[in-house]
């Protein structure tokens, strides 16, 4: 039996923020749905050059208060990225928290405005440590 990985999904309460943030990560949207029968927009993002590696942003146009809460069990979505330091100073420049900086110049996690935990991962071998990274601690839980 074959198998074939269509996306990740993750409900978002702020779907303009939301898009933005993915942007900041170089992620492009490649796909929009509005479903006014059922009150929802599907959002689909991914990066460059790589549109099977979609991410389903679903806002719910009430609101998410009806879904059961075991719906949102969720660990990370995981990019490589060229320059981890490159990125994760854009991000902090844009008001993004660091939560787990790239002290080893090879991972770092940050969140999305609805608390999704995004893991950046540099590509090939980590870079030198480098400042401010190198001592920077973590902020919150990621």
């Amino acid at each position: 039996m074959k198998i074939k990985y269509i996306h990740t999904m993750v409900r978002v309460k702020n779907l303009d923020a939301t898009i933005d943030f993915f942007k900041l990560l170089g992620l492009e949207e490649t796909r929009r749905i509005d479903k006014e029968s059922g009150r929802f927009t599907l959002v689909f993002m991914s990066p460059p050059g790589q549109e099977n590696a979609d991410v389903e942003l679903t806002y719910n146009w009430d609101g998410d208060d009806g879904l059961p809460c075991d719906s949102r069990h969720f660990g990370h979505l995981a990019y490589r990225v060229e320059n981890i330091y490159e990125l994760c100073q854009k991000l902090m420049d844009n008001g993004v928290t660091i939560n787990r900086p790239p002290r080893d110049g090879y991972m770092a996690f940050v969140r999305t405005p609805d608390n999704i935990s995004i893991e950046l991962l540099q590509e090939g071998e980590a870079l030198e440590p480098a400042e401010p990274w190198a001592s920077m601690e973590n902020t919150g839980h990621w």
